[in-house]
């Protein structure tokens, strides 16, 4: 194994558990997921020494590479990297292979696991497997039976699944998947990924409720007025026109990133620091939460759709106008929505949520409002007294701040408001793993802490689902209100907010 350079912050932070020898294999090994975020994330794992010497990754998808395509393919993806690292991916790429596999067709299925066999003997990897779809949803569950018809299932403690979202379409399809993949292993076998549970901020509001005696007893409704969740992107639809018109933001985004953000934020602490015990108190919730107007939800969603926009010399397309786009689509590019989460702990305390594309910055955040002090005593240098915040900065710079009133200098006594901050770059030395690193090795590890299970799944689905049947029957009560490319989304949903008196947060 290449040896790499320690940043002296670091020494003594990583006490990773052990991958067992293993073969990973990935299906849809062609698509651009496996490119841009598996395979890289497979060489960080590599050059970190967290892969055990007995690995090996196997692609499998339709096209008729050889091995050696197939490295050459990756090495084209990794270019960069490689070029930094040029020993560790020779000693990397050795552990490539590649398989043309069809999930439909079990004779290729039956030829896989001949091929798994091989691969097991040349690396020593010992039959232990993990099965990535990273294929079309619609394959999840054929691609989960192809495997247990060919029996590379059966056993429990050396195979297991890892299944992309989305995971269904709506409550009753993620149901049907679910009794599905059910039916083809157990369920400790099953990881749904989502990758923003990967990010060290989302870990990290568990350790900063549960760790610090400071926060627990303030993050209730008795002392927190709001919630913000927000997850925008600068980006349009790029190349995912095929996927995102019959998706949209509220499938795309909020199911599941901004509902497992809002999850992990509000959940109750678990008995103790147990896969199951965490994922319990993320299911009570969901199954808890609640639309803020139930009856007419047109009330409590905005969405919206990016129209052209930039500058007169970098000139941006609307969606309508994106490739693959119908000229006339009702696809939502921008959610905001008004929830509620009915349990002791947080009744009446309003969470907003709100993803959108083209938007005015990059930015996944969790914001904590506090109520304000009782009596104002002090004139403030901003024209109002501000209420105290905590930030949970997900993405790009991963970190917190804490917003809260301090003395303005000068003779008055006029307070203003100061923000303190924490970075997970300069505190440690180093940026923070990318979230598929760490799922990647978890998946590997059988551990489930971060991916979602069954029942938290559908909780997601049927808590939308009054938006998604309005969508689908009377799409005129949710309209799609268009905002200009790199704002920060229709007005509509900063009204959303104005009518608690409240406005979203702009970094």
């Amino acid at each position: 194994m290449v040896a790499t350079a320690t940043n002296p912050l670091r020494v003594g932070l990583r006490q990773e558990r052990v991958i067992a020898p293993q073969c990973l294999v990935i299906f849809g090994a062609s698509g651009d997921l496996t490119h841009r975020k598996l395979v890289p994330a497979l060489f960080e794992l590599f050059k970190q020494r967290r892969l055990p010497s007995e690995f090996a990754l196997l692609g499998c998808a339709r096209r008729p590479w050889s091995d050696d395509e197939f490295r050459g393919k990756m090495a084209e993806a990794l270019a960069s990297k490689i070029a930094e690292n040029q020993e560790a991916w020779d000693q990397f790429v050795s552990k490539l292979f590649y398989e043309p596999v069809d999930l439909q067709q079990p004779e290729d299925v039956v030829r896989l696991g001949k091929r798994l066999e091989t691969v097991d003997q040349q690396c020593a990897t010992r039959g232990n497997r993990t099965f990535y779809l990273s294929v079309s949803p619609k394959f999840y569950g054929s691609g989960c039976r192809a495997l247990a018809d060919a029996g590379l299932l059966k056993d429990p403690q050396r195979s297991r699944v890892v299944i992309e979202k989305p995971f269904g379409r709506d409550y009753g399809s993620a149901q049907a998947l679910n009794r599905v993949v059910k039916s083809c292993g157990q369920e400790n076998q099953i990881f749904r990924i989502d990758h923003y549970l990967g990010k060290e901020t989302v870990q990290n509001i568990m350790v900063l409720r549960f760790a610090n005696t400071i926060f627990e007893p303030i993050w209730n409704r008795n002392y927190i007025s709001s919630v913000q969740i927000t997850a925008a992107e600068t980006v349009g639809v790029e190349e995912r026109a095929g996927y995102y018109e019959t998706s949209g933001a509220l499938r795309d985004m909020v199911q599941n990133h901004l509902t497992q953000m809002l999850a992990i934020t509000a959940m109750e602490p678990p008995g103790r620091f147990d896969p199951e015990a965490i994922r319990n108190e993320k299911a009570k919730v969901l199954q808890a939460a609640r639309l803020a107007d139930e009856q007419e939800p047109w009330n409590c969603c905005i969405r919206g759709q990016y129209g052209p926009g930039g500058s007169h010399d970098a000139p941006l397309a609307g969606y309508r106008q994106e490739p693959g786009v119908d000229p006339n689509s009702t696809t939502e590019t921008y959610v905001a929505m008004k929830l509620f989460v009915d349990n002791w702990r947080w009744q009446g305390v309003p969470f907003y949520v709100r993803t959108g594309k083209r938007l005015a910055k990059r930015l996944s955040e969790v914001v904590l409002t506090f109520r304000e002090a009782p009596v104002h005593l002090f004139d403030a240098a901003t024209g109002g007294p501000t209420a105290n915040q905590l930030i949970l900065r997900i993405q790009p710079d991963e970190g917190a701040e804490f917003r809260f009133e301090v003395k303005s200098p000068g003779s008055g006594m006029r307070s203003r408001p100061i923000d303190m901050e924490f970075s997970y770059d300069e505190s440690f030395g180093e940026p923070s793993d990318e979230g598929y690193v760490r799922l990647l090795a978890d998946a590997m590890l059988s551990d489930p802490t971060l991916f979602t299970r069954s029942d938290e799944v559908e909780a997601a689905w049927r808590l939308y689902t009054p938006l998604l049947e309005l969508i689908e029957d009377s799409p005129w009560q949710l309209p799609i209100h268009p905002y200009e490319s790199r704002t920060w989304g229709p007005a509509a949903a900063d009204a959303l907010l104005a009518r608690d008196g409240l406005l979203w947060r702009r970094p």
